[in-house]
């Protein structure tokens, strides 16, 4: 089938909150309404803690909440029917459960923000990995089209020396505060535990060096406050809308990730041009080789701590990474390119 010029495109995520995934299909949305119809089928409820991908969305695209609970199914093949998207574009296992039940006629993608943990995902005529471990283990078992994306980066403005040392002010640190920022979900995932057990373990003449900060929430949060109690230079700061600001204010990202598709934050702290620290998991990994920084083995506390020593020691030099494979109008017209392909490989179309 040949694929139109300008396509309809309806991306559907049952998901809450506003974290890697949500902000993922947001920046999809955004880019694609400025040339396509582009329509999001959100789950009511969509919001936690205070957040949602919908307080972000461009006013061009066409949001739709359903039922998570009651007939699914149903509203999503009612919508399917009724606007005719030439790509219906899945984002995590839910929703690609549901799509792959109706099996409709349009062309099915579904982005593997974790991993194919599903059989649903063997019913999409494509899948998107932003991860190379993603691919590998796809390797015999899918039959559909694989389209390795580099994970979206919309560049951040830079800020002025006035506006760094405000931001740093209100964390009260003084200008040479050497400051290590962990940013993510507090869940066992992320292994914050790790960070603070190896950040504990520097002698008392690095730390007081240094503040460790923390930006987040999630259900560990009290746990890892209990963990770091009596600590005094490891600090929690809560979530923060505007937390790309606060990457140019880090001498140093940590991401000491026991699973990681392909991080995000490390490609935001790359972009403020922070030296990094990540774990040797999966996408942290691939950062790492790709655009350079120091690697530890995953949960080793002790070569955490001392990659963390030799970073306050020697105070790596900012960085200017050249990261545009990942600036989000090329990220997403990659993304446009295997959507034509999906169509033109559809089976359950004719022309």
């Amino acid at each position: 089938m040949n694929a139109p010029t300008q396509l309809t495109i309806m991306h559907v995520l049952f998901s809450r909150g506003f974290a890697g995934s949500e902000r993922s299909t947001l920046e999809s949305c955004n880019q694609q309404c400025k040339h396509h119809q582009v329509i999001l089928v959100v789950r009511k409820g969509h919001r936690k803690n205070a957040a949602s991908i919908v307080d972000s969305l461009d006013k061009r695209v066409k949001l739709i909440e359903v039922s998570h609970i009651w007939f699914t199914r149903w509203q999503v093949k009612k919508l399917i029917q009724h606007y005719q998207p030439n790509v219906v574009h899945c984002h995590l296992r839910k929703a690609t459960r549901v799509v792959g039940k109706i099996r409709p006629n349009a062309a099915t993608v579904s982005t593997l923000h974790i991993s194919a943990n599903g059989k649903c995902f063997n019913k999409m005529d494509g899948l998107i990995c932003n991860a190379r471990w993603q691919v590998e283990a796809l390797t015999g078992h899918y039959a559909g089209l694989i389209h390795k994306a580099h994970n979206s980066l919309t560049p951040h403005r830079k800020l002025t020396k006035a506006q760094i040392r405000s931001l740093r002010h209100e964390l009260n640190l003084d200008d040479n505060t050497y400051l290590i920022g962990a940013v993510g979900r507090f869940h066992p995932s992320k292994a914050w535990d790790t960070l603070i057990q190896a950040f504990m373990q520097l002698p008392q003449s690095y730390k007081q060096q240094c503040r460790l900060v923390f930006f987040g929430n999630g259900k560990l949060e009290q746990e890892l406050k209990n963990l770091a109690k009596g600590e005094a230079h490891i600090q929690f700061a809560g979530f923060k809308n505007n937390i790309k600001d606060y990457y140019q204010c880090f001498d140093l990202l940590v991401c000491p990730s026991r699973f990681e598709p392909l991080p995000r934050v490390m490609l935001e702290a790359m972009d403020a041009g922070t030296p990094v620290i990540a774990s040797d998991e999966g996408g942290c990994k691939e950062l790492i080789e790709e655009y350079g920084g120091f690697m530890f083995p995953v949960d080793n506390i002790e070569a955490l701590a001392s990659q963390l020593q030799y970073c306050i020691d020697t105070k790596p030099a900012k960085n200017n990474l050249d990261l545009s494979a990942h600036y989000i109008e090329n990220a997403n017209q990659a993304i446009i390119n295997f959507y034509q392909l999906a169509i033109q490989h559809n089976t359950k179309q004719s022309d």
